[in-house]
């Protein structure tokens, strides 16, 4: 059974699409960050992760493993002896895609590949815990008290005002009174 074996084919046969990962994979691993397709950036994510995950063991297995996918003798020494340090504490999650919008002449979906710094802030996964989730929901209760106050405010306010223009009210005959009695 073939259950979960599907990659991207890019409508090329197996040798052509080897031969376009691994050129592909040379280019990202000594540049840092290449554009192309989005479909061929999907493609090459898991290859070139599968390789970092390699250069990571460090071993002669699987450098020459490396070399055989990659193709590029330099890269992989390129990856192996200075990159790999990079991703030491990393566990997966090597490269990101940036979507670039259509390219013009055939509006292929354009994309942006690169891999990631060691000192990526976006990496750091922060537990979630039952307190934020309390946490939100006081959250949104002292919104809607904050929400509710006004209007409450506003409802006094009003009857401060009537009471103040009963209060001037009132007093106005006796002024008037006190003015016609001088």
């Amino acid at each position: 059974m073939r259950h979960r074996k599907h990659s991207n084919q890019l409508g090329v046969k197996k040798e052509h699409r080897d031969a376009l990962l691994a050129n592909l994979s040379t280019a990202l691993i000594t540049r840092g960050r290449i554009q192309t397709t989005l479909k061929k950036a999907k493609a090459l994510r898991p290859f070139v992760e599968k390789v970092i995950t390699l250069a990571k063991k460090g071993t002669l297995h699987s450098r020459r493993m490396a070399i055989a996918r990659v193709r590029d003798t330099d890269a992989v020494h390129l990856l192996f002896d200075e990159k790999a340090e990079q991703f030491a504490e990393r566990n997966g999650g090597y490269t990101r895609i940036y979507k670039l919008g259509t390219r013009r002449g055939d509006a292929a979906e354009m994309a942006l590949i690169e891999l990631i710094d060691a000192d990526d802030q976006g990496y750091e996964k922060k537990p979630k815990s039952k307190a934020k989730k309390s946490a939100k929901k006081a959250a949104k209760k002292a919104a809607k008290k904050v929400a509710a106050k006004p209007e409450a405010d506003e409802a006094e306010a009003k009857a401060e005002d009537v009471d103040t223009k009963a209060e001037d009210a009132s007093e106005e005959p006796e002024n008037k009174k006190a003015e016609s009695a001088e």
